[in-house]
């Protein structure tokens, strides 16, 4: 992986090459950010960066033995740490490389609900479990194969468990010399904060509509429709992806919220039941884009409500369905229904019955869509 194959955030590219050139390189370092900006992408052009024997003007040479280790994911001073689900015989990470591989090579901005299908998961939730964090401490005290450093890349660090994070400390606290941890997080505030404080920070914004666009458009996109992803794909290369390559699911989920929001005004429980058992023969990954969608969506009406046509995050299609529902979208009871949705996302995430948790939803919006607007209260005079 080249710096130059990245897209945006150039300014946390160009500190983190800096810290190799000028022989500062921390134990541990932190990327963190919203998924599919390309964090781990970052990640990675990093180590190989660091392995590379013949850097060029700030860039790898992509000719050295290393460098093609790293190109066919087999440089032995290279470890990956990702969540699991223990079962037939899985317990860490080396137990699953081919299928990371897999992952790496195709889906190389990281979609978590993609390493879940690739896993089959199913219900369960994967996690870096102790054992993990063991095997860690035993790679990290051996000396290196070939290089100067041995680099462990460690995929969704929040999702180590308390038993595992305290073990990680130990050697994060007490590093070898040779060893560099990146830890590539989607959700920093969810790590242990002993943990967050030894590292050395990189926040990776979300990118621009025009970053995203030219992203869009050297993979072949048409330039309007590049336009049109880019501009509600939210900073999300990952997203932008996957509405360029899939833009029947986006119609799809526009008709389901259409009909939800319809029937949910017009109290038509029947045809709301209809439309919860609908979406939860999705499974949990789709279910939960869905959801995404939704809260996207509430947002934006919200939005749209103040009349300013440039900060709408919105098809033409949804645009013209908001000229019209967006009225029912208002201080009164926005907060409340982004809320609840985000309820029903936590409920399925943990297993949570999904025909019970979204029928329960659309009913609440039955409720919450026909709620007044919040009474405006008369100017106090001084």
């Amino acid at each position: 992986m080249k710096f130059q194959d990245l897209t945006g955030n150039r300014e946390n590219i160009k500190a983190l090459k800096s810290l190799v050139d000028k022989g500062t390189i921390p134990h541990a370092i932190l990327i963190s950010g919203i998924s599919g900006i390309g964090k781990m992408q970052a990640a990675r052009a990093l180590a190989q960066y660091i392995h590379c024997k013949n850097p060029i003007e700030g860039e790898v040479c992509g000719k050295c033995p290393s460098c093609l280790q790293h190109q066919n994911h087999n440089n032995p001073d290279l470890h990956f740490i990702f969540p699991v689900v223990k079962k037939d015989g899985v317990q860490i990470s080396k137990d699953q490389m081919d299928l990371w591989r897999e992952m790496i090579d195709k889906h190389s901005l990281m979609p978590p609900e993609i390493w879940n299908e690739i896993i089959k998961a199913g219900n369960s939730q994967p996690s870096i479990y102790v054992q993990e964090s063991e095997d860690i401490l035993t790679r990290a005290s051996l000396s290196s194969f070939q290089e100067n450093y041995k680099i462990f890349i460690i995929w969704q660090p929040e999702k180590l468990r308390p038993e595992a994070a305290n073990k990680l400390l130990k050697v994060i606290e007490e590093p070898f010399e040779d060893t560099i941890f990146i830890l590539v997080s989607n959700n920093d505030n969810k790590i242990l904060p002993t943990i967050l404080s030894r590292t050395q920070r990189f926040n990776f914004t979300p990118l621009t509509e025009s970053e995203i666009k030219d992203f869009l458009v050297k993979k072949g996109i048409d330039d309007s429709k590049a336009s049109e992803v880019a501009r509600i794909s939210e900073g999300s290369l990952r997203k932008a992806e996957e509405l360029a390559s899939f833009p029947e699911e986006l119609l799809e989920f526009s008709d389901i919220f259409k009909d939800m929001m319809r029937s949910a005004y017009a109290l038509k429980a029947k045809n709301l039941k209809e439309i919860s058992e609908t979406v939860s023969a999705f499974g949990r990954e789709k279910i939960l884009r869905f959801l995404d969608y939704c809260s996207r969506m509430i947002r934006e009406n919200y939005i749209f409500n103040f009349n300013v046509p440039n900060i709408t995050l919105m098809t033409a299609e949804e645009t013209d369905f908001s000229a019209k529902f967006a009225p029912f979208i208002h201080d009164g009871n926005v907060e409340q229904l982004s809320e609840e949705i985000n309820r029903a996302a936590r409920d399925i995430e943990r297993n949570g019955n999904s025909k019970i948790v979204l029928f329960d939803l659309m009913l609440l919006f039955s409720r919450l869509i026909r709620k007044p607007k919040a009474a405006v209260l008369p100017r106090m005079e001084l």
